[in-house]
């Protein structure tokens, strides 16, 4: 599955959490860097009218379906992938970071979000080293040199793992700046995957996810600010939905 917008193709490359998983396993394994970014509707509004988070997206290794209407559109293009998101993805990948024996890294949310995140990790991944916590200050800039101080840290340190939770496009923008300047770091970012573990936020209960309806759940808590984000993504889906039933109807790659 490939999202298009203008000259700028980004494709969910990585179909399942198993295959996330093996992909993420082999990097850690070989001490070699990546970054991971959950696309969801509300990341196509953005990468319509923001080239440099169009850029930075570009620039991502790993890209899964964190929502599901862009499992629902795979499955229109008939170019079907599951269901990722970041946030439950957060104990896997750190259980893999401690059978790999990385340091592992938290970057984002606030300081006492991340300390009780961090401890809860290491409960739930046996033996998981959370060698740095950083918690940037309000108006953080990712293409900032506070933000290369701390990726040349990350670096220095020897991190292998480092979870992002600064939003979309801070996050995914300092990802793909971490590709260069922190070569050996894996970057995933899992928007409030950190403050869930934390429990400075709560997720939708299991029945409403079941039902896909936790976009539903968050709204109703906080209507002021995500009614706009899910207009904004209502009206782009039409428009979505038209690119994947051409994707369906192109013919094989290879054949005229």
């Amino acid at each position: 599955m490939q999202f298009t917008i203008d000259d700028t193709t980004i494709p969910v490359n990585v179909p399942h959490a198993a295959s996330l998983l093996a992909a993420v396993r082999q990097r850690l394994a070989a001490r070699q860097g990546f970054a991971l970014a959950t696309i969801n509707l509300d990341h196509l509004v953005k990468l319509n009218t923001d080239p440099a988070f169009r850029a930075a997206y570009a620039a991502q290794d790993f890209v899964v379906a964190d929502g599901n209407p862009i499992v629902w559109l795979s499955r229109l293009a008939r170019q079907p992938v599951d269901l990722v998101p970041g946030s439950t993805m957060v104990l896997p990948l750190a259980r893999l970071a401690a059978q790999a024996g990385v340091k592992v890294a938290l970057l984002g949310s606030t300081e006492t979000a991340l300390a009780t995140a961090a401890e809860a990790l290491r409960v739930e991944a046996r033996g998981l080293d959370v060698a740095l916590t950083i918690a940037p200050p309000m108006g953080f800039d990712p293409a900032g040199e506070e933000a290369a101080r701390y990726l040349r840290m990350l670096e220095t340190a020897g991190i292998g793992l480092c979870f992002l939770a600064l939003g979309a496009p801070k996050q995914e923008i300092l990802a793909a700046r971490g590709r260069d300047l922190a070569p050996h770091v894996g970057f995933a970012s899992v928007g409030a995957g950190l403050d869930f573990l934390a429990g400075t936020q709560v997720r939708a209960p299991d029945w409403v996810q079941s039902i896909a309806m936790e976009w539903a759940w968050r709204m109703l808590g906080n209507p002021r600010r995500l009614a706009p984000r899910y207009w904004a993504c209502a009206k782009l889906l039409p428009g979505e939905m038209r690119k994947a039933l051409a994707l369906r109807m192109a013919p094989p790659a290879g054949r005229a």
